[in-house]
């Protein structure tokens, strides 16, 4: 029995590896022992099938993926000797039941599975010829003994057919012989059950009738190289009509087997049936492309369809609808997420009845969210149809519980030539569009717009850089001075917080105040802005002793007014500073305070009785309830500069000037200074001032401006 040497352990085998191997070889000796014609015991024959596992093994795991070891291994068997009808079968049976577990590792299960079955039959394949080329060498053998031994020859003829016959018969794999012209010669019982189990469906016919519409253009290009001689073997996916018109997908292995001089005399085909799995993969990649609750597109087939639309370079146009629901969150947090989930799939299925023209498809991106693609040559006008009818397919109440739900949505289109954008690019823009819309007041549509894009993804932009830029230093603040209107002199100054953007240069408190509000950055950054106007109002204090404290104004939005701790960090920042509380005021929107409770109104009374000024910021640009006045722990009325803009006109109108005067008396009868805004003009000065207006700040006195000229403007005063 000549069979390879046992190979020495490698140090970089991984750990147990060689263990394994071990278990598997000796589970091999032990069902090929009883079936070899050997003289060796049992534990030689374990020794040298150990080399041949290590083929296996290392065939299993190769980059890139080669069964031609097993092909050798096949025929290193016959030529052991383990040439017996049983012996094959029971090599390819170990093989199946227990290379993947003792040699598969950690790699991926269903490849190991696939490759441990081109294993099996490159081995059946090895095993054939191999046992194909000993009988051809026997009966060379024996015709040239035949006359001292022709009976021995027919008996090891007969044998060794006996063998071939065992092995094509027992294979688990479906194996069919036929010569070079194509004609079916044999099959063996498994391949006649994946045909339906008719053996005259199968043997008889000729190769080329099993052409199939899905076959890969190069299946019949290697079938003619390998007739011809040009190949020894290929291997395709390849389907194949069964004799009731299913489809049998199969795993298609086809050698060619030759005569000892290497003359080509027939083809072997291994199949093996994939059907099962292939149905399992397209059931799996259904799932993965499909809402599991509507059954629509999900957001990953509907990117792949986009992507394949804006890729082609064939002039094609198209529109985009991006549908969020408008209020679908109170719907959830009323009736439950089962209504709501029951509700999300009657939209899908009004949305699918409505986009059903050629071109059209309709996808649920996630939650509430649904987009709705068109093609073609007019995909403006097709976009506007497309979004009406979505909107009018959601105009129909929706019947939930015996409830009559009424259902809005908010649409966004971005239309255009395939080719100048990207997906992602498509999508942000029609989700932008759609938050347009929603803004607008929802149940309508509106159109992409370059320049509002341009605007949000700049907001965008600057909600997520504001963290850092605290962080970095970026905001400073400038102060513009609060002037007595009746000497002129600088009473003090207001705290304008600006950005210094790295990209977009000085930014004023409207661009970022109401995205830090959003974000509650405005908390941490109000008390950075509270500690710098203090520590400047304590130093220009320091400076300027001889006259009376100047006085800082900061605002407080209304996300400050809401924290707990306002009123300590308010005592902290003023008792590290040594300002006097009567040096700080507070200054509150009159919106904040509408309706506002005792438990908001509590904090701002702690402040007012440590003697913190508290004003009433844009005062007239609210309800105006003068009412309600009495109960706020106001000290200072600011009026909005709408009422300064009048008195720039000549003449004046007299009813601003009765408002105006009409608030100066009544807030000087509750006890509250009254200052004024927007002041540009020495005329609109000296009308406030006869009103009775205490101070006052615009651009007539000066613009925000650094501290210094703050301490400037007060010794100028001085002297």
């Amino acid at each position: 029995m000549n069979m390879p040497a046992q190979a020495p352990g490698s140090a970089a085998e991984p750990d147990g590896l060689e263990d394994r191997l071990q278990r598997f070889a000796t589970i091999w000796s032990r069902a090929v022992f009883p079936v070899t014609a050997t003289s060796l015991t049992r534990p030689e024959i374990e020794r040298h099938l150990l080399p041949l596992a290590r083929d296996l093994s290392d065939a299993l795991h190769g980059r890139p993926f080669d069964p031609a070891p097993a092909h050798r291994v096949g025929a290193a068997l016959v030529a052991a000797h383990c040439t017996d009808p049983d012996a094959l079968s029971r090599s390819l049976g170990v093989v199946d039941s227990y290379l993947v577990l003792y040699c598969g590792g950690d790699g991926e299960p269903e490849e190991l599975r696939a490759r441990c079955a081109r294993l099996q039959h490159a081995l059946a394949a090895g095993f054939a010829q191999a046992l194909r080329e000993r009988t051809l060498a026997e009966q060379e053998a024996i015709a040239r003994s035949a006359l001292v031994a022709r009976t021995f020859a027919e008996q090891a003829l007969h044998a060794t057919e006996a063998r071939f016959r065992a092995v094509f018969e027992g294979a688990a794999l479906g194996i069919g012989i036929a010569d070079l012209d194509g004609n079916v010669l044999e099959v063996n019982g498994a391949l006649t059950r994946m045909f339906g189990g008719l053996e005259h469906h199968v043997r008889g016919r000729k190769v080329s009738e099993w052409v199939h519409p899905e076959d890969a253009p190069h299946v019949w290009k290697l079938y003619g190289e390998l007739v011809r001689g040009e190949r020894d073997d290929f291997r395709v996916e390849k389907a194949f009509y069964r004799g009731d018109g299913t489809v049998l997908w199969t795993n298609l292995t086809v050698s060619l087997l030759r005569d000892p001089d290497g003359v080509p005399q027939y083809q072997l085909a291994l199949m093996e049936d994939t059907t099962e799995r292939r149905l399992l993969n397209l059931r799996l990649r259904y799932e993965a492309t499909h809402d599991a609750l509507t059954g629509l597109p999900n957001r990953t087939l509907f990117f792949e369809r986009l992507d394949k639309v804006l890729s082609s370079g064939d002039g094609t146009r198209f529109g985009l609808c991006y549908l969020d629901l408008d209020g679908f969150k109170a719907i959830n947090d009323s009736l439950g997420h089962a209504a709501g989930d029951r509700l999300l799939v009657e939209v899908a299925d009004r949305l699918q009845s409505v986009a059903t023209r050629p071109g059209e498809m309709v996808a649920r991106l996630g939650g509430d969210e649904f987009v709705a693609l068109t093609t073609g040559t007019d995909t403006e006008q097709q976009a506007d149809e497309l979004a009406h009818r979505i909107l009018g397919a959601l105009a129909t109440p929706v019947r939930l519980d015996g409830r009559e739900l009424t259902v809005r949505g908010s649409v966004g289109i971005v239309e255009g030539p395939a080719g100048e954008r990207g997906p992602a690019e498509v999508l942000r823009s029609a989700d932008i569009t759609m938050y347009r819309a929603k803004a607008a007041g929802g149940n309508r549509f509106e159109r992409a717009d370059p320049e509002a894009d341009a605007r949000a993804i700049t907001r965008h932009g600057l909600t997520t850089a504001l963290p850092a830029a605290l962080d970095r230093g970026e905001f400073f603040i400038e102060y513009q001075p609060l002037v007595h209107l009746g000497d002129g002199s600088v009473h003090g100054a207001e705290a304008l917080v600006r950005w210094c953007h790295p990209q977009h240069g000085v930014l004023g408190p409207d661009r970022f105040i109401p995205l830090a509000e959003h974000t509650g950055l405005i908390v941490p950054l109000g008390r950075w802005v509270l500690q710098e106007a203090v520590r400047q109002a304590r130093f220009w204090n320091r400076s300027h002793a001889d006259g009376g404290p100047l006085r800082i104004n900061v605002n407080l939005s209304p996300t400050q007014l809401h924290h707990p701790n306002l009123v300590a960090d308010t005592v902290d920042v003023l008792e590290r500073s040594g300002l006097d509380p009567g040096a700080l005021c507070l200054e509150v929107t009159e919106s904040a305070l509408i309706g506002a409770d005792e438990d908001l109104l509590k904090p701002l009374r702690q402040l007012a009785d440590m003697g913190v000024d508290i004003a009433l910021d844009d005062f007239g640009t609210g309800y105006s309830n003068l009412a309600n006045l009495r109960r706020l722990p106001v000290s200072v009325l600011k009026l909005d500069r709408s009422f300064t803009q009048s008195m720039q006109q000549h003449p004046i109108d007299p009813v601003d000037l009765k408002i105006v005067e009409g608030i100066v008396s009544l807030a000087h009868s509750l006890e509250l200074a009254v200052t004024v805004e927007g002041v540009e003009t020495g005329a609109q000065a000296e009308q406030l001032r006869e009103l009775g207006c205490d101070t006052a700040q615009g651009w007539y006195y000066a613009r925000p401006g650094a501290p210094d000229r703050i301490h400037s403007l007060v010794l100028a005063d001085a002297v």
